[in-house]
């Protein structure tokens, strides 16, 4: 519930700090007095979108807060979801207007988005103004109201799930069988491609192998010459390196007779002696292996020239990327070749599902019609209350062409406030009066079966007056049992309900006019129900009916 509002600098409040209570509180106060800006203050921090026109002073940031106390309705798993830190049950809502135009919202001082804001704030308070009286002709609110009232969230849940999924199935089809058409035609190209590819049996690496092949062929006959040249420079016998060194170590040896520290060098040169012959011996044989070869180098040539062409026509640049194409193609074809399989295995899929969800959408009509039946009779009787004695009230099912998301049907409010009216929408023959006293009725019956915690009645008395009013109070009462219900009101018979009274009025200063707001107790609050019974001249007699429609409540 909410137990805190604080406002800063937001229109003609400069500074305001309210405490609120459970049970039933009524806010009053002269028309311009400024209820209406603390209730906007107050859908600021359930999400709605900010003017930064209301900056009292644009030198200052304008802050409104609300301190909730959230510990008995389960949420945790929401601000566990959203990754917010949850405080034992304690909430605070804060939203920040700049001159700049931006705003800035904090769950527990936590940045958050716009839309995180507002999905806290629906689950923390409901706002009814006049506005929301248009929701009682709209079918998606009034199925909403029909399914809380018969506790179907377990099947609505269930069943949209399955929906989801049913819808789900058969966009894949859709994609699949769009998607075949396509396939279809271009089929037989496929194919081609495929088959070019297959037909060039390539292998991973072949074209470097290749590529380095084509260039020795084509200078065979240089690197041959030049590799015979370096063999003759190593041994060959005419001023070869290898006889030169040999003779080197002949006289080398000659010398260890009389000369020995020469023996290291002497090693040395033998080491080196069989290294280049090594060396000579392998040049030799690759001169020996190097083939003047034109048939190969054409072949070779042709090989390379029909990997480039290949590469060219896939657009990629490497064997291993062409052999990649190959396997995209195999795997298309395959999805051709067994598309149809896959077609009717997801016919037969959506079928399966579209017979599990009528079954659960059966079952969900059967508990909206028991609960549509039991809803009709206590309206009627609630509204009756309220200066309607020949009201008549029926949920009608009408069933929907094709189930959709929601179920199989829709719901339609029909109503008849008159002895000779035949029954019609609600939204096409209720006054605003009997909209404004139905939907408190509708929000009083659905009260104790929601978790809302809190709930705002808007001069939702309007229009009313005399023994309805004080119904009309009596419903709120009742009302706030389950739930935190604050009523900014102008009739005395509904302000004396509340255990808790609350006054707005403004002030003019020298510089400026701003909206203030006080709790009542004892002889104020008296007085505040006599200006409202008698006007702003205060009576004997208007202070005696205060006190007598006050009661136990002062």
């Amino acid at each position: 519930m909410l137990k805190k509002l604080s406002i800063r600098n937001y229109a003609l409040i400069d500074a305001l700090d309210i405490d609120f209570y459970s049970g039933f509180s009524s806010i009053t106060g002269e028309t311009g007095a400024g209820k209406s800006i603390i209730l906007g203050a107050l859908s600021l921090i359930l999400g709605q979108r900010a003017d930064f026109r209301v900056i009292k002073d644009e030198s200052r940031k304008a802050i409104i807060e609300g301190f909730f106390d959230i510990s008995d309705y389960h949420l945790r798993s929401f601000f566990e979801e959203q990754d917010l830190e949850y405080e034992d049950g304690a909430c605070i809502l804060r939203r920040e207007i700049l001159s700049s135009g931006k705003s800035r919202a904090f769950i527990n001082d936590t940045p958050v988005s716009l839309a995180q804001l507002k999905d806290l704030g629906e689950r923390l308070i409901d706002i009814h103004s006049q506005y929301q009286n248009l929701l009682l002709g709209n079918d998606k609110f009034q199925l909403h109201v029909i399914d809380v009232w018969g506790h179907n969230n377990d099947l609505l849940l269930q069943y949209k799930s399955d929906f989801q999924n049913y819808k789900l199935a058969k966009k894949k089809l859709l994609k699949l069988q769009e998607e075949r058409v396509e396939w279809k035609k271009e089929e037989d190209y496929l194919r081609f491609q495929l088959s070019q590819l297959v037909d060039a049996q390539l292998k991973e690496g072949e074209q470097e192998i290749l590529e380095q092949e084509q260039k020795i062929l084509s200078h065979a006959e240089e690197i041959k010459g030049e590799l015979y040249t370096i063999s003759q420079l190593a041994s060959g016998d005419e001023g070869g390196i290898l006889p030169i060194l040999k003779t080197l170590i002949s006289r080398a040896q000659g010398l260890l007779r009389i000369y020995p520290d020469l023996g290291e060098l002497t090693g040395r040169l033998q080491s080196l002696y069989i290294e280049l012959k090594d060396i000579s011996a392998e040049i030799s044989g690759k001169e020996d292996s190097i083939c003047i070869d034109s048939e190969r180098l054409v072949q070779v040539q042709d090989r390379l020239d029909m990997i480039y062409r290949l590469q060219q026509k896939h657009q990629v640049q490497t064997i291993e990327e062409l052999l990649e194409v190959q396997s995209q193609l195999e795997s298309r074809l395959e999805r051709i070749d067994t598309s149809d399989e896959e077609i009717y295995a997801l016919e037969k899929e959506i079928a399966d599902r579209y017979i599990l969800l009528l079954e659960i959408s059966v079952k969900l009509t059967e508990s909206r019609k028991l609960a549509a039946a039991e809803f009709s009779r206590l309206l009627e009787e609630k509204a009756r209350l309220l200066g309607m004695p020949n009201l008549r009230f029926e949920v009608e099912l009408v069933p929907r062409p094709e189930i959709d998301e929601m179920g199989a049907e829709q719901i339609c409010f029909l109503f008849s406030a008159n002895k000779n009216q035949s029954m019609q929408p609600v939204a096409e023959v209720a006054s605003g009066g009997e909209i404004s006293r139905l939907m408190l009725c509708l929000k009083a019956l659905i009260a104790h079966v929601t978790v809302l915690p809190t709930i705002i009645f808007d001069e939702v008395d309007t229009g009313v007056s005399g023994e309805v009013a004080d119904k009309m109070g009596d419903i709120m009462q009742e009302m706030s049992q389950y739930m935190q219900v604050i009523s900014i009101t102008h009739l005395p018979q509904v302000a004396s309900k509340g255990r808790h009274h609350y006054r707005v009025y403004k002030q003019d200063t020298e510089i400026s006019t701003q909206t203030h707001i006080e709790e009542l107790k004892d002889r104020k609050r008296i007085e505040e129900i006599a200006r409202m019974l008698s006007g702003a001249k205060l009576t004997d007699e208007a202070m005696n009916n205060a006190r007598v429609l006050l009661g136990k409540n002062i």
